[in-house]
């Protein structure tokens, strides 16, 4: 972990224009990059152990308090999510996640996802809002992958 820190950490920094060392504060840049990743990663955890792991207890470590739902079928706060998920996971295997594209921007993750509902592929699209290190806001958006296509472009 702490090598993958230091690696970050240096990409950070030659992506910043090489102004890290150990005796400067890190520059407005790097810091930014630095939460990007951050957020992402948070993203990435809160995936694999709420919806791969079937974790419902990932909710409160990484959901913050007042936490507004875009998703027509489940409604705002932890504990309509918390509900959601207990429906969701009846009888749901574990599973790891499959992590196609994830990019940050500002306060926003984007996680593009392969899954499975049943026999069907489905892509998924989410988008997380962060503050203050705790998601507070989510989209979604997800589809089935036909098994006809009019083109040779995967959906991932």
């Amino acid at each position: 972990m702490r090598t993958s820190l230091v690696a970050l950490a240096l990409m950070v920094a030659v992506s910043c224009g090489g102004r890290l060392s150990p005796q400067q504060d890190m520059s407005d840049c790097e810091k930014e990059k630095l939460a990007l990743e951050n957020n992402k990663k948070m993203v990435v955890d809160l995936y694999q152990e709420l919806f791969g792991d079937k974790n419902i207890e990932a909710i409160n470590k990484y959901i913050g308090d007042v936490y507004i739902q875009h998703n027509p079928y489940v409604a705002d706060g932890k504990q309509a999510l918390i509900d959601a998920c207990k429906q969701w996971f009846v009888g749901a295997p574990k599973e790891k996640i499959d992590v196609r594209h994830i990019a940050a921007d500002g306060d926003l993750v984007f996680i593009h996802t392969k899954s499975r509902q049943g026999s069907k592929v489905v892509s998924v699209i989410d988008i997380f809002r962060i503050e203050k290190s705790k998601i507070v806001e989510h989209w979604d958006v997800s589809r089935a992958v036909p098994e006809k296509v009019a083109n040779n472009h995967p959906m991932f």
